[in-house]
């Protein structure tokens, strides 16, 4: 039999669930204070996910996306990012955005209704929050394109789901990176559950980083509970798109803690002894722990941070509630230059309900 081609997924894993490390570290990440400040970060953006529920859960936020147990994999990706790259997120990375420069009160504005959320602080080329799957892909693809052209060592960053890899937009996104050998990072952000859709019924794929490799693409599977495998995993794709080798796509394997939104119930379709089992593997326990046993982190120093985190985001949640509705126009009035007669009509009609 004559071999046309074969293929291996590495799999990278440095810190096992007890957070004792599994592996030699990467040299780059050895230094125990210098995961410090993404831990914290870590630790801000659970603060902050709790109380938007709780926000949500009180009739003062729209329906929210909670990231419970994703923030290794986003702060990783955002922290491994420079700023004049460009960013395409979904619609629950806000740990990445924070690292950018994302104000958690516009997060809140956005999830509140008020689309001024979008226009957020930070690099103005990312993109903004999208919650039709996986069509940022192709926005990232085409920014990757930009990047080449020019002749820029920048790279874009996508972000899609489990479900979402199952998309013709993101095959369509890695075939053009392979095809034009483009900048790109396509992070898969492997959750188990596309809504109520499991893994297990999505794909026959083994792996979905093997995705990338119909389009030529370097692949990697990474423990996304591992905060130093995702940087590893990250610094090696950023380091081949800059250099001119092409993207990649990069499964991050972590699970969702929450439900998929607070308009959801995930103990419709999910045993309440997977999600168990899922909390012995998250990412702040797993980092805690080794921080803890190499001396650079206390109970103390965490109390002192939560209470810290606590305060940062009530001042955030404060800005939010705040911030002045926008008049009822503001709705048709930035959707044309020249509105067409119909909603012209409709935004007299509003104008008219609104003053009774």
């Amino acid at each position: 039999m004559t071999v046309a081609a074969t293929f291996e997924i590495e799999y990278l894993q440095y810190l096992g669930p007890d957070g004792k490390p599994v592996a030699e570290l990467p040299s780059a990440f050895r230094d125990p204070k210098a995961l410090l400040p993404l831990f914290k970060q870590m630790l801000f953006v659970r603060t902050f996910d709790a109380k938007a529920i709780a926000l949500q859960r009180t009739g003062k936020l729209g329906t929210y996306a909670s990231c419970l147990g994703h923030e290794a994999t986003h702060v990783g990706i955002g922290a491994s990012m420079q700023p004049d790259d460009v960013f395409a997120p979904s619609y629950r990375e806000y740990g990445a955005q924070f690292m950018r420069g994302v104000l958690p009160r516009e997060v809140l504005l956005y999830w509140g209704g008020d689309e001024r959320g979008n226009d957020f602080s930070g690099p103005k080329q990312d993109y903004a929050w999208c919650v039709p799957i996986s069509t940022q892909c192709l926005h990232a693809a085409g920014a990757a394109l930009k990047f080449k052209l020019m002749k820029q060592s920048l790279l874009a960053v996508a972000c899609c789901g489990d479900g979402g890899s199952s998309k013709t937009d993101f095959y369509a996104a890695l075939n053009s990176a392979g095809a034009y050998q483009l900048p790109l990072i396509l992070c898969v952000v492997n959750n188990g559950w596309a809504i109520s859709v499991p893994r297990s019924a999505q794909t026959g794929a083994k792996t979905l980083a093997q995705k990338g490799l119909a389009g030529g693409l370097h692949c990697l599977q990474v423990d996304g509970n591992d905060l130093i495998a995702v940087l590893e995993g990250m610094r090696r794709a950023s380091e081949r798109a800059r250099s001119g080798e092409g993207g990649s796509v990069i499964e991050f394997m972590t699970y969702r803690l929450h439900d998929h939104t607070t308009a959801d119930d995930a103990r419709r379709y999910r045993d309440e002894s997977e999600v168990k089992d899922a909390w012995t593997r998250e990412p702040i326990a797993r980092l805690r722990a080794y921080l803890s046993a190499q001396g650079v982190w206390s109970e103390a120093e965490e109390k002192a941070w939560a209470d810290e985190c606590a305060a940062k985001v009530d001042v955030e949640i404060n800005a939010y509630l705040e911030t002045p509705v926008q008049p009822v126009e503001a709705m048709f009035d930035y959707l044309y230059a020249d509105p067409p007669p119909d909603l012209l009509a409709q935004r007299a009609f509003a104008l008219a309900q609104e003053g009774r």
